[in-house]
C-alpha cells in the first residue's frame, strides 16, 4: 500500500474533534448508550459529524472545516446543544474530561464496528482500557513539506497542549497524581509517541513504504503519534489534548494551535533536527504529571524554566499572529487561566475536595458541559 497524495486545504483552517463521555444520571458511571444517541442525533441537521468510538460509553463529535476559533466554537455549541437534548430524552448526560474518574475498564463494551472489533482482537484488554477521551485539532497546511515542518515545530509545544487541556487526574476511582493520566494509556500502544524526524514528503513516503512492508502498518490510522499528518485532509492533526470540560476551552485550544501554525508558516523560526527530540519525552512527562506546574526544557540549549513562564512568553510572541487569525480572544482566555494556574484537572480536584464523592463531581461536570 502506498501513501496517498497530500490533499489540498486552505492554510490555517481548523477542524476539531471531541471524544465525549455518556453517563447515567443515577451514579454517573459510564453507560452503553452510544447507539441510542447516534439514532436520536441523526434527526438533527448539524454541521460536522457525530460518530461512535471504541467503546459504547463514548461518542465523537467533529466540526466542519472552520476558519476561526469562534466559528469552531459556534459549531461545537450547536452540536453540544443537540447532544444535551438527546441525552435528556434518554435520561443520561454528556460529560467532557480525559478520563471517567471511576469507570471499570472490564465493564466496557467494544462498539460493534469492524475496525473496533479488529483492534480489540489485536490489542486485547488495552482496547477497553482505551475508554479515554481526547480532543484532536486539525490545522490546514499549503503543501506536504510545510505540513511536516509545521508538525516538527509544533512538537516543541506538546507540553503546552497537555498542560492547558489536562483533565484526567482520576483513574479507576483514584487520584493518579497526574494532571493528564489519559496519555499513559495512549503510550501503551505501539506506534504511539512522536513522529519520525523526516522533513520532506518524499522521505516520509519512503518511511511509510518501509513500515507497510513490515506488515505492521496498513494506513496512517495505525500511527498513534502525538501529532500526525493527515494527507487525505491536507492537515496535521494534534492529538495530545484531553477533552476539556467545556466547548469554549476546546475552541480556544484550537485557536492556540492555529496561532502557532501561523507563526511557523510565516516566519519559519526553527530548523527541525533529530536532537530537538532529546528532551521530548521528559517534557511530555512533566506536563502530564504536573500540568501547569511542570518544568520545560528548551530543546536547543537545554535551559530549564517553569512551563508557565514559557507559555506566557509564547503567547506574547504569538500576539500578531493570533490577531491575524482572529484568535486574540482565545489566547486571552487561555492566558488568564495560565496566570491563575488553573486547568480542568485542578477544577476536578477542587470539586472532589468539596464533595468527597466522584459521582457528584461528574454530575457537576455534566452541568458545566451543557453550559449551566
Amino acid at each position: 500500500m502506498t501513501l496517498e497524495a497530500f490533499g489540498k486545504s486552505d492554510p490555517l483552517t481548523l477542524g476539531v474533534e471531541l471524544e465525549l463521555q455518556l453517563v447515567n444520571t443515577v451514579d454517573y458511571d459510564l453507560t452503553h448508550y452510544a447507539d441510542n444517541m447516534l439514532r436520536l442525533m441523526a434527526g438533527h441537521a448539524l454541521p460536522g459529524s457525530v460518530v461512535p468510538e471504541m467503546t459504547a460509553g463514548m461518542i465523537e463529535i467533529s466540526t466542519d472545516v472552520c476558519r476561526t476559533w469562534s466559528e469552531a466554537r459556534g459549531q461545537l455549541g450547536q452540536i453540544r446543544d443537540a447532544l444535551v437534548k438527546c441525552a435528556d430524552k434518554l435520561n443520561i448526560a454528556v460529560v467532557g474530561g480525559g478520563t471517567h474518574p471511576f469507570q471499570q475498564w472490564h465493564q466496557q463494551r467494544i462498539y460493534d464496528k469492524p475496525r473496533f472489533q479488529q483492534l480489540s482482537q489485536l490489542y486485547g484488554y488495552l482496547s477497553k482500557q482505551f475508554t479515554i477521551f481526547g480532543q484532536h485539532v486539525h490545522v490546514g497546511c499549503p503543501d506536504a513539506d510545510t505540513a511536516l515542518y509545521t508538525l516538527h515545530c509544533m512538537s516543541r509545544y506538546i507540553p503546552h497542549f497537555i498542560a492547558l487541556a489536562a483533565s484526567s487526574p482520576y483513574v479507576q476511582g483514584h487520584d493518579t497524581a497526574f494532571d493528564s493520566a489519559r496519555l499513559n494509556s495512549v503510550f501503551a500502544f505501539p506506534l504511539s509517541g512522536r513522529a519520525p524526524c523526516v522533513v520532506n514528503w518524499s522521505e516520509f513516503e519512503a518511511y511509510f513504504d518501509k513500515m507497510t512492508r513490515t506488515g505492521v502498518v496498513k494506513s496512517m490510522k495505525d500511527f498513534y503519534w502525538d501529532i500526525r499528518p493527515k494527507p487525505e485532509y491536507g492537515t496535521i492533526e494534534v492529538r495530545v489534548f484531553d477533552t476539556p470540560l467545556t466547548i469554549e476551552r476546546a475552541a480556544a485550544l484550537a485557536g492556540y494551535v492555529q496561532s502557532l501554525a501561523a507563526w511557523f508558516q510565516a516566519e519559519r523560526p526553527f530548523a527541525p533536527v533529530e536532537d530537538d527530540y532529546l528532551v521530548y519525552g521528559y517534557n511530555r512527562f512533566q506536563a502530564c504529571r504536573f500540568g501547569l506546574d511542570a518544568v520545560y526544557v528548551q530543546p536547543a540549549g537545554g535551559e530549564h524554566l517553569p512551563l508557565r513562564e514559557h507559555l506566557l512568553a509564547t503567547m506574547d510572541r504569538l500576539a500578531p499572529f493570533a490577531d491575524a487569525c482572529q484568535a486574540g480572544d482565545a489566547i486571552a482566555l487561555l492566558r488568564a487561566e495560565v496566570q491563575d494556574n488553573r486547568n480542568d484537572a485542578r477544577w476536578l480536584r477542587e470539586r472532589q475536595q468539596e464533595e468527597d464523592l466522584l459521582s457528584e463531581v461528574i454530575r457537576q461536570a455534566s452541568l458545566r458541559f451543557r453550559g449551566a
